[in-house]
């Protein structure tokens, strides 16, 4: 069976070797449904954001992006390749 290719939730990139998946509603909060994401962009959301923060949000990408901290991320991250990581500052 081929290996479907999948983005990062949350900067687009191509996945690496690497993936985790975020639960957007976090499962303290009763959310289920869970998307793609890099180590990095993973250590980002959480760092930037508490569990009832994103419980508010859910799957509004846009309104995570859009936190300074991450759009300043996302910026940072771009051009970098799929298995990249560094320390992510909390």
């Amino acid at each position: 069976m081929d290996q479907v290719e999948q983005d990062c939730w949350l900067c687009g990139r191509p996945l690496g070797a690497r993936i985790e998946w975020h639960h957007p509603v976090p499962k303290s909060k009763k959310g289920r449904e869970t998307v793609p994401v890099h180590p990095i962009c993973h250590q980002t959301i959480h760092a930037n954001f508490t569990n009832a923060e994103l419980a508010r949000i859910g799957l509004d990408r846009e309104a995570v992006s859009a936190r300074d901290a991450v759009a300043n991320f996302l910026a940072w991250i771009a051009n970098k390749p799929s298995d990249f990581h560094a320390p992510t500052r909390r």
